[in-house]
């Protein structure tokens, strides 16, 4: 992550976050194993996108993002997830 000025232009603070997914389980928890590493049980099942939008919900709402401000990466059909969060 950085901060700061470059030649005028402030820099776009990036973030990847490692995610757990626990898809269509009875109830919703997230637990933030570190800085940068979350696991969330989510109801929504793992379909059609799903449970990725429910992940990215409750992510965003933890960290008082916009969930604008979160773009899954890599795992849109595995349970082990990258988002990018530029804040």
């Amino acid at each position: 992550m950085k901060q700061g000025v470059l030649s005028g232009t402030p820099f776009i603070m990036e973030t990847y976050l490692k995610v757990k997914v626990h898809a269509d389980e009875k109830k919703e928890k997230l637990v933030q194993k570190s800085a940068d590493t979350f696991e969330i049980w989510v109801k929504a099942p793992a379909e059609r996108g799903l449970a990725n939008a429910a992940v990215r919900a409750a992510l965003a709402a933890h960290l008082g993002q916009a969930e604008n401000k979160l773009s899954l990466i890599k795992g849109a059909t595995s349970p082990a997830k990258i988002f990018l969060l530029r804040k």
